[in-house]
């Protein structure tokens, strides 16, 4: 019986002194490696300061694993989306069949609408590069409330608010909303193929959302403006290809009191272009 004890009294120390010394688990390793950095940039803001308009600029710069921006806790506030759903929403466009191809024609009604660049009939690409409202309205109402909401889920598209009441306004009034955060990881997600989409609506989106190519950079991405309860809100979010290196970004801007409203249109993009200036990504 003694003997049995003892046996005992050594499996048990034996087993203590092995999970004391066991390493940690790949997992906790691999977390610790892979976790991105966050770099705050003074410059950022003051590109701002000086555009005369609150707000965040994020960088995501995918080879060094690296996060830079002037404001880590608006990166992660959310807002409405604005006309930037109109990347979502053409892939859900394609890949419903509500929208046949890039070359699709969206019929101008001749009713007056509230920008002049609206009223002329429009490809499926002129109608996301000149953010028409209607057309994607039109798109919304016959994909319907419960395609809609079954291909965001799909597309882990979250906090998006859609039901029969706003389900051609969503993204541009009431309770949805995205961050400057989750922009850069639903754009990472398309252009590496990690959507689960046909590779022809992949490829069409993003031919779609190319804005400019220069000697060194190509640019894609979109812009979105919202007003709410009298508030602008202005987004512009992409990426940039330099090479074999890309970068992720997300700007979204409010005026401030001395703000001239005239140039709200290209402010969004402008002081992202100062910024990807700033840490050398574009000259």
């Amino acid at each position: 019986m003694k003997s049995i004890h003892l046996l005992f009294f050594f499996l048990i120390l034996n087993s203590c002194t092995e999970q004391k010394d066991a390493p940690q688990t790949p997992i906790e390793k691999i977390a610790t490696i892979d976790s991105p950095k966050q770099i705050a940039n003074q410059g950022f803001q003051q590109i701002l300061d000086a555009a005369e308009v609150n707000g965040v600029i994020l960088i995501f710069d995918e080879k060094n694993n690296t996060y830079r921006s002037n404001d880590f806790e608006r990166a992660n506030q959310g807002f409405l989306p604005a006309s930037t759903f109109k990347i979502p929403n053409s892939i859900i466009a394609l890949e419903t069949g509500v929208v046949e191809d890039e070359n699709t024609i969206f019929k101008w009604d001749g009713e007056k609408r509230l920008l002049k660049i609206w009223e002329e009939d429009l490809t499926f690409t002129n109608a996301l590069r000149k953010s028409c409202v209607p057309c994607y309205q039109d798109i919304a109402r016959r994909v319907g409330v419960n395609r809609m909401n079954e291909y965001l889920k799909k597309l882990d598209y979250k906090n998006m608010v859609v039901d029969s009441s706003n389900l051609d306004l969503f993204w541009l009034e009431d309770d949805s909303k995205i961050t400057a955060m989750e922009q850069v990881n639903f754009l990472s997600r398309l252009y590496h193929s990690r959507l689960p989409i046909s590779k022809r609506t992949e490829k069409i989106v993003k031919d779609m959302i190319f804005i400019d190519e220069k000697p060194t950079y190509k640019l894609s991405g979109k812009t979105g403006w919202s007003i709410r309860n009298g508030n602008n809100l202005g987004w512009f979010v992409g990426y940039i290809e330099k090479g074999e290196e890309v970068y992720f970004v997300a700007t979204n801007v409010d005026p401030k009191e001395n703000f001239d409203m005239k140039n709200f249109t290209k402010i969004r993009l402008q002081v992202l272009k100062e910024a990807t200036k700033l840490i050398g990504i574009t000259s």
